[in-house]
């Protein structure tokens, strides 16, 4: 790995590319298995709604301790040690939910699972964000998560038919044999090793004060809050009490509720793969403003409607707009902080994710409990909707930059 100045950028997709992208997928496939049941296997282990809401929440409670000094030691181990062992550590998270017999078991299994990704995808991201030049790395990096949640969209479907005929366990250790496949995949890639290995010859970490005192800027804190905003929503409501909703009030089974979360999926792949095109021409904030409003919108509407058919047109709408933000967000960061920032603002970033991530299914599980089943579902719009004016209020730092020179000109 080597810094921005050294890195031969490029416009091209390479082998190496592809490579990553086969790896995303396979690891995104075993994640996606568990999505449609996973609450309602919590319930049925503890019917106890925290502790529920804690089995979501797991995946993001260690790696809240990780994910910014992982953007930090990439720059001094190489990123490529941190990726393959983050796959490691995911695949034995796997294998302890696949033998869990309390709630416990399988919040530990969560939480090794959800670090092992945070080792992986945040350095993964740090190197497409490096390595394809600034016109088209909204639609590099959109491409690779585009086909990384083809996994999500094929694995729900498949997770949920799975789990009503051998149970939920065995949807677990395929989980299992899909990690360790990402992993394999990784361990033997060249291209990891040649262009994510270690710091180059020329590189220089930044040191953790000046980068945190670079990254102090309004840009950089909207992203930070929007992205933990919709951790929040989609922790606590995607992954948790829409399950639970479908199950307990509009009584659907779980093969159903996997052919809906599928669907939902759908919307989410269409979109991340055409908004980093439309990032890259119309720039970030109008495309982020757009996916929060579509968002907001349909999280409403899920509370109007009972009707499966609806009910799957809303899904596929929100995953749209949920495509809409999670690319773009990427992009507005990169513009945000300087090249040899940028990996320690994804640590914060992602550290800010974590945090939405472990309070949304803990405090969403609760308001659903005790304030009514819709309830949650209009907070999360509302939430989603006010942090669209402070989108729009962000500026990039290439706009800053010209702001700079006009300034010093005069």
């Amino acid at each position: 790995m080597c810094d921005e100045k050294t890195m031969a950028r490029t416009t091209s997709y390479s082998r190496f590319y592809f490579e990553l992208i086969f790896v995303g997928f396979s690891l995104t496939l075993g994640m996606g298995l568990s999505s449609a049941f996973l609450p309602i296997f919590a319930w049925e282990l503890d019917p106890t709604g925290v502790l529920v809401g804690v089995v979501t929440s797991a995946w993001f409670l260690a790696r809240i301790f990780t994910e910014l000094p992982s953007g930090f030691l990439s720059g001094r181990i190489g990123r490529r040690r941190l990726a393959v062992s983050g796959l490691a550590l995911s695949t034995i998270g796997t294998l302890i939910c696949a033998t869990s017999r309390s709630i416990y078991q399988l919040i530990l299994g969560r939480a090794l699972w959800g670090l092992g990704a945070a080792f992986y995808y945040t350095n993964i991201t740090a190197l497409m964000l490096d390595m394809f030049e600034p016109d088209v790395r909204g639609k590099a990096v959109g491409t690779l998560q585009g086909v990384e949640f083809l996994g999500s969209f094929v694995g729900a479907p498949i997770g949920a038919l799975i789990a009503a005929v051998l149970g939920y366990y065995s949807v677990f250790y395929v989980a299992s044999l899909m990690t360790l496949f990402s992993f394999w995949l990784a361990f033997l890639s060249k291209g990891l090793k040649q262009h994510a290995g270690k710091p180059g010859k020329g590189y220089k970490a930044t040191p953790v004060k000046e980068a945190l005192k670079g990254m102090k800027n309004w840009t950089l804190v909207i992203v930070c809050s929007v992205v933990m905003s919709r951790m929040f929503v989609m922790q606590g409501i995607m992954s948790t009490v829409f399950q639970l909703y479908l199950n307990q009030i509009l009584l659907y089974d779980v093969a159903t509720i996997g052919v809906i979360m599928s669907i939902r999926t759908a919307g989410f792949c269409v979109m991340t793969f055409l908004s980093g095109r439309l990032a890259d021409r119309l720039g970030g904030k109008p495309v982020v403003a757009c996916g929060l409003l579509v968002e907001g919108a349909c999280f409403f509407l899920y509370t109007t409607t009972s009707s499966l058919t609806n009910i799957s047109i809303i899904g596929f709408l929100e995953g749209v707009g949920g495509g809409m933000v999670s690319v773009t967000l990427l992009v507005l960061l990169s513009e945000a902080v300087a090249s040899s920032m940028r990996g320690a603002a994804l640590g914060l970033y992602r550290t800010f994710m974590a945090i939405g991530g472990i309070l949304g299914p803990v405090i969403f599980t609760v308001v659903y409990d005790s304030m009514g089943k819709h309830t949650p579902f209009q907070l999360a719009a509302a939430l989603l909707l006010v942090h669209i004016a402070f989108v729009v209020s962000t500026r990039s730092r290439h706009t800053l930059d010209s702001a700079s020179l006009m300034r010093a000109s005069r």
